[in-house]
């Protein structure tokens, strides 16, 4: 396995819109491994692998749910419902924040690394992070969805009172 380099939002490929995986063999595994690393090691939620180069529908997601991490590949929402409006960030855009309306909930269908299709369902934070990370396969960032760019001070006071367990509506 190894780290690859996350792009940020001065690359262009960030803005292009990635290709169907049509090859299920060694190499998408060793992507795949290479993507978890690469987010675990950033201590991020959810990588799509336009943001390190490749512009393959892949995405890999773990929200710490005790679902592990999620490998998607090919995917697209099937069904979506709700709303929440949350704190959203990005590795390709370190030290940006926003406020972000996504669906609640959300039912995703995608590949696995062995080709099968599956199901997978997301509430909340889950929700947020397949939509976020399937709006990278289409070249869109976060902030085009924002309804409110944050500044650092909104950003500290958010996450002490996450810390505290206060409630925030943003």
């Amino acid at each position: 396995m190894a780290i690859r380099i996350i792009r940020t939002e001065e690359d262009p490929i960030l803005r292009k819109t990635s290709r169907p995986v049509t090859k299920f063999d060694d190499r998408l595994g060793q992507i795949l491994d290479d993507m978890k690393e690469t987010m675990e090691k950033a201590n991020g939620v959810g990588l799509a692998a336009v943001q390190v180069g490749l512009l393959r529908r892949i995405v890999v997601v773990d929200v710490g749910d005790g679902s592990g991490v999620l490998e998607l590949i090919n995917p697209e929402i099937v069904e979506a419902d709700g709303e929440q409006e949350g704190q959203e960030g990005c590795l390709s855009l370190p030290d940006k924040w926003a406020i972000v309306k996504r669906p609640e909930h959300v039912r995703v269908r995608a590949q696995t690394r062995t080709g099968a299709w599956r199901m997978f369902e997301g509430e909340g934070l889950k929700a947020r992070a397949f939509c976020h990370e399937l709006d990278h396969l289409d070249g869109h960032l976060f902030i085009d969805r924002m309804e409110k760019m944050l500044t650092e001070e909104e950003v500290r006071r958010l996450q002490n009172e996450r810390v505290n367990g206060k409630e925030t509506d943003a």
